[in-house]
């Protein structure tokens, strides 16, 4: 008998004894040169191609006149204090709104050193006529809101267009880029710790986004000037104006209130 019959016959009588009665293939496999296979390193799998991500388009303001937003910038520059800045926005004639019925320039109100530097959309009938901003009934509602806040006197009110729109219209971006130095040079000259921007049109220019109110307010963003030698955090809020029309709306705005004060009343961490 071969020597490889007798191994054959010897292993399986020892399997037999073993209690393997049934094969589990009829094919013979080399148990271990399939595991030795398996522990081999793979080669790298191909690289997948890196998915685009959705990002928001820039923020494009159409109509802008480059003259008139530097006329602006040198003369809100040239502004040495709150008074100087009022002047200058008075005699500016680079904002069509001037030019569209507004009886007057309205620019502020409030305390020049405030620690919150309220942010609205732009004057109505009753700012136009009085010549300070939100003096109407919207304007009423902040300040008894404000006064129930504590914030009375720690607040500079403005707008971020100095006229009168049309029919009360929203300013478009190219208005608001216009009078745009202006409002920087307040912040800069009130040096505030914070701004509270009342309403889409004020949250959407300040912090140069599409996003509607419902969605930006009672969440903090950080403000940077143009060039990038200011940065404040800014709440954006409802504004007044729309609360009259929703009452039921008046609880997110208070809650926005009580986180700002709750950050601008925070005790400062010790250096």
């Amino acid at each position: 008998m071969p020597a490889d019959r007798r191994a054959i016959e010897s292993l399986l009588a020892f399997w037999a004894e073993a209690g393997v009665d049934a094969a589990l293939g009829d094919v013979p496999h080399d148990r271990m040169a399939a595991g030795l296979a398996a522990l081999k390193p793979k080669p790298p799998a191909p690289a997948r191609p890196t998915a685009t991500i959705s990002r928001p388009a820039a923020f494009v303001v159409e109509g802008l006149d480059p003259a008139a937003i530097e006329a602006a910038r040198l003369a809100a520059a040239a502004a040495m204090d709150l008074g100087a800045l009022a002047a200058a926005i008075a005699a500016f004639e680079g904002c069509d709104l001037k030019r569209q019925g507004a009886r007057q320039a309205v620019f502020a109100r409030g305390a020049a050193d405030a620690a919150v530097l309220v942010i609205g959309e732009g004057p109505g009938a009753d700012e136009d006529a009085q010549g300070q901003p939100f003096v109407g009934r919207a304007g009423k509602l902040l300040d008894r809101m404000l006064a129930a806040a504590g914030l009375t006197d720690r607040v500079f009110i403005t707008n971020t267009v100095f006229w009168r729109p049309p029919g009360n219209r929203t300013p478009t971006a190219a208005e608001q880029a216009a009078c745009a130095p202006f409002l920087e040079r307040a912040i800069a000259l009130v040096k505030p710790r914070m701004l509270l921007l009342a309403g889409g049109a004020a949250a959407k220019h300040v912090l140069k986004t599409s996003d509607g109110i419902l969605s930006l307010h009672g969440r903090w963003f950080e403000w940077r000037s143009e060039d990038g030698t200011l940065e404040l955090p800014a709440l954006p809020t409802l504004h007044p104006a729309f609360l009259l029309r929703q009452p039921a709306a008046k609880k997110k705005a208070w809650d926005d209130l009580l986180k700002l004060t709750e950050r601008l009343d925070r005790p400062a961490r010790p250096t």
